[in-house]
């Protein structure tokens, strides 16, 4: 069983309620679902969210969609990652997060095909970065997610879910899926507002039809000046932090 699950919550620091903003009359996450559902080698598409009364309208959200929902910690997301996994019975995990609404499905596909015709337990498309941020995709074995639950400590590996896994190349075995051309500079994730600009200025260019990352670098050459909407924001700020907390707490322990 082939699982995507997408994390999502109501409280990012950077921009709150950003999964359910609007984009092209959806919420950003009803985008995210849909385009990852479009992966043709997934067989279930899961929502992550917390426990926390601030995340009721994402379990609210998936409720009306009828798009299944877990919930679990809010700051432990290597726990819910796992229960989920758990609970829907996953052999192979995709991990994909709420705040990429421009996700390729086609992409998602080939890192799982990558994953599933070699002998890995972890496979992404970040190790190092080719692709534009955004089309971030992580593949790994159930066993591998079972281990990092296990064993994990420090609190960028609990709030991150798969740095246990990415930093310990001697008990697992990974690949990488690189882009013929390195699209590692283009920013499309949403963590600050100019983000959502930019994303929103794609999906109206779009006018509702189906879109790939090709269409998005076409649009883009077309009209550089997108390009320019949400630059120099540093990629996985998010994770720098806990990095940086990591240290000030073994500080505090010396």
């Amino acid at each position: 069983m082939i699982v995507a699950v997408v994390q999502a919550r109501m409280g990012s620091t950077r921009l709150p309620g950003k999964v359910l903003a609007d984009i092209a009359g959806h919420p950003m996450l009803w985008h995210v679902l849909n385009r990852t559902r479009r992966a043709r080698l997934l067989d279930e598409v899961v929502t992550a969210t917390s426990t926390e009364a601030s995340d009721v309208p994402v379990a609210l959200f998936c409720e009306q969609e009828k798009n299944p929902c877990f919930r679990g910690s809010e700051d432990d997301v290597l726990d819910r990652y796992y229960r989920a996994a758990q609970a829907y019975q996953a052999s192979v995990v995709v991990r994909i997060t709420a705040d990429c609404p421009l996700i390729d499905p086609a992409v998602v596909d080939e890192v799982i095909d990558v994953y599933l015709k070699g002998d890995y337990d972890y496979v992404t498309n970040t190790a190092p970065p080719s692709f534009p941020d955004g089309l971030d995709t992580e593949v790994f074995s159930f066993q591998a997610l079972e281990r990092a639950w296990h064993e994990a400590m420090r609190q960028s590996e609990r709030e991150h879910v798969t740095p246990y896994i990415r930093t310990h190349p001697e008990l697992f075995r990974m690949g990488n899926v690189a882009s013929e051309e390195d699209l590692s500079g283009m920013r499309w994730t949403v963590d600050k507002p100019e983000d959502l600009e930019f994303v929103r200025a794609v999906y109206e260019h779009a006018n509702g039809m189906l879109f790939n990352m090709e269409h998005v670098i076409d649009l883009l050459k077309r009209h550089p000046e997108f390009l320019e909407i949400n630059p120099g924001i540093e990629r996985n700020e998010g994770y720098q932090k806990s990095l940086r907390e990591d240290r000030l707490v073994s500080k505090e322990w010396d």
